[in-house]
């Protein structure tokens, strides 16, 4: 008679929680991560936080996290992504084992990316999704790109002047994020929480991170694609919002415990 594979059996995918009904993200610093039975644990000097794995859809790790074996066996169990960020969240280094257990939408993603027409089509439909006025059939990915340029340097233009925020122009330095101003500083911090959820979500699904229509070259291509059909609506207006109330250390946190109220405004 065959011994008993030890351990907690694994759980079927009909069990777990539906990516769309989960928390969007968890971000966690300075802490040791563990497990107390199905609840996510981070203690720190202030006490222990305990969530429930299963309605995380990502936990971003940043500095200062120690995570242990039992811990990360529950995120995976549980089909949560673990994400590992830098200081302000600024930087990506690696994720943790997605929900899916299917690969039947990483080959439709393939199959249409690897056709130039269908990912020309593909490509056209997210930027209607994002300007449906300003989208002409036709029109070349080079196009389409001149169009959005024009489109989005203009919204962050109205959303400083709706804050009165200074603003000049998108720019940052990945290797000093303090060097920005105010307005940039809130808009890596913002862009970072959503590029998160995202890659959750895309890897979640089982899809591709690399594989994008619009964006290339990059192993985060598609995570790209689709956090831009949001970045306009959500990411830019609450990183002005809060660039306009405040600055210095501060800044980072509240743009990021902003993004996570305005996706789950009842928690």
């Amino acid at each position: 008679m065959a011994k008993p594979i030890p351990g907690v059996r694994p759980s079927e995918v009909s069990e777990l929680t539906r990516a769309q009904d989960r928390l969007t993200f968890v971000y966690l610093e300075h802490c040791v991560v563990n497990r107390d039975g199905n609840a996510l644990t981070a203690q720190d000097s202030r006490g222990t936080m305990h969530v429930p794995a299963g309605m995380i859809g990502a936990v971003l790790f940043g500095p200062g996290t120690s995570v242990t074996h039992q811990a990360m066996s529950l995120l995976a169990d549980a089909g949560s992504s673990a994400v590992w960020v830098g200081e302000h969240g600024v930087r990506y280094y690696c994720h943790g084992r997605p929900l899916s257990r299917t690969s039947r939408l990483l080959l439709a993603q393939a199959a249409a990316v690897s056709k130039r027409p269908e990912r020309l089509t593909v490509a056209r439909r997210m930027y209607e999704m994002r300007f449906p006025d300003d989208v002409f059939a036709g029109e070349t990915m080079a196009q389409l790109r001149g169009h959005e340029g024009a489109r989005v340097r203009q919204i962050y233009r109205d959303q400083a002047e709706r804050f009165k925020v200074h603003w000049d122009r998108r720019s940052y330095n990945p290797q000093d994020f303090e060097a920005s101003d105010p307005a940039n500083k809130a808009l890596t911090a913002a862009t970072s929480c959503l590029y998160g959820v995202v890659h959750a979500v895309v890897v979640a699904l089982g899809c591709s991170p690399g594989l994008g229509f619009i964006h290339t070259g990059h192993d985060r291509s598609f995570v790209y694609d689709i956090a831009d059909l949001y970045k306009m609506e959500v990411a830019v207006p609450v990183a002005f919002e809060m660039a306009s109330q405040f600055e210095g250390d501060e800044l980072p946190g509240r743009v990021r415990r902003a993004m996570r109220d305005w996706a789950d405004p009842v928690s």
